[in-house]
């Protein structure tokens, strides 16, 4: 029916503030979780000033650590980390770090809940090209402690490269797969600012950004809802006020504090059954990290003043409401003033500006970086209206230059 729309969203339960940390052995509880497993990188299980607030408050209950998470995010990784459970016999996953984390945990929770060995079902996966979901099993439950700020927390879908190989660097020419599902949606979130406050500033610059637009993207998807119009402009409006303190020296708890709430509000309801928002910013950006040594949220920085200048030049894209959510004047047509408030967050964190400053870009590898972005499957949410084409997205990768 023309003009219904349809809002289908069960989030996790979400704890905000400092030392929120602590508040996680009652979660456990609540679901009667016993036995549980650290999933991190090597990086984020050195650190003690993350890792000891969260083994404190676990205590017994943690009866295993699994901290050779890497940015590739391999089947390969995943299914050492649940073999490493299944040895360990636990519950819950305790997901800490960035995006990698909470995405190797969901993979794990995933692979345990299949009947066969770990191994098994993993190289099966790999050989047919594409994650398998049993329709039964026992998922384990996951709680994630973010440390960076992409804002892929309350999401119930995981991306995975699709090989057995665990030391994979990025750029390599490694087959990508997705999974979606609602048992892989954490139990609880924990958005701990005195956690944050131990990762270096320019590392949470960088996924500020890819976090930032996900608000963005949230209120020009095709797929945009009331809810999600209110909690990503909301989310947008503290981003945009409190972003710049990230690169102060000693930034507050407070600063913090509001970004993780901005984040959570950006990203509330972005990932519901059959339907994940991020649109074509996150599209351009996977094609960028798919062929060059760069993470996400630099990927993001590059891209996102382009497309928006595309957006507005072949539809409306909400450019209003985007106005309102970055305090731009609406009047006559805000839409250059968006564009010219995304760039200044980027630059105000920081970010790089061109590709020229990518190692291995190449201007001549437009063409097949604009076929990427156009099989890429977050091109499902473009704004209504935009039908683009091969040759406008191969101007855009060009502008970027």
């Amino acid at each position: 029916m023309t003009g219904v729309t349809r809002f289908e969203y069960e989030p996790p339960t979400i704890l905000h503030g400092a030392n929120s940390v602590s508040s996680l052995d009652s979660e456990l509880d609540r679901l009667d979780d016993e036995r549980v497993m650290i999933i991190t990188s090597g990086t984020v299980g050195r650190t003690t000033d993350v890792m000891q607030p969260v083994t404190s408050t676990l205590g017994d209950r943690l009866v295993a650590t699994f901290d050779e998470v890497t940015p590739a995010k391999t089947l390969g990784t995943a299914a050492a980390a649940a073999r490493r459970g299944t040895e360990a016999q636990v519950d819950a996953l305790i997901a800490l770090g960035g995006g990698a984390s909470l995405d190797n945990a969901k993979l794990v929770s995933l692979l345990c809940a299949h009947d066969e060995p770990t191994t098994d079902v993993a190289t099966s996966m790999v050989k047919r090209g594409s994650v398998s979901v049993p329709e039964t099993g026992a998922f384990l439950d996951i709680f994630a402690i973010p440390t960076t700020l992409p804002g892929a927390d309350l999401s119930q879908a995981a991306g995975v490269g699709l090989t057995m190989d665990t030391a994979v660097e990025s750029g390599a020419d490694v087959p990508g797969g997705g999974v979606s599902d609602a048992r892989l949606m954490p139990a609880a979130v924990c958005y701990d600012p005195t956690i944050v406050a131990t990762t270096p500033a320019d590392i949470l610059a960088r996924s500020a950004m890819n976090g930032y637009d996900k608000g963005l993207e949230a209120i020009y998807s095709r797929y945009h809802t009331p809810v999600t119009d209110a909690t990503a402009t909301r989310g947008l409006a503290l981003l945009q006020s409190s972003l710049p303190a990230i690169m102060d020296e000693g930034t507050s708890v407070a600063s913090l504090s509001r970004i993780l709430e901005g984040i959570a509000l950006v990203q509330y309801g972005l990932s519901s059954p059959e339907m994940y928002r991020a649109s074509i910013i996150h599209a351009f950006g996977h094609a960028l990290t798919d062929a060059y040594r760069m993470q996400q949220g630099v990927a993001h920085a590059i891209a996102a003043p382009h497309v928006l200048s595309y957006l507005f030049e072949q539809v409306d894209a909400r450019r209003e409401l985007l106005a309102s959510a970055v305090d731009v004047d609406p009047d006559p047509d805000p839409a250059d003033g968006v564009v010219d408030t995304v760039t200044e967050t980027r630059d105000a964190l920081g970010l790089p500006s061109s590709l020229r400053t990518v190692d291995g870009a190449d201007p001549a590898d437009a063409p097949a970086l604009a076929t990427a972005v156009l099989g890429d499957s977050f091109m499902g949410a473009v704004p209504r209206g935009l039908e683009p084409t091969h040759g406008e997205l191969v101007d855009v990768f060009e502008a970027m230059w």
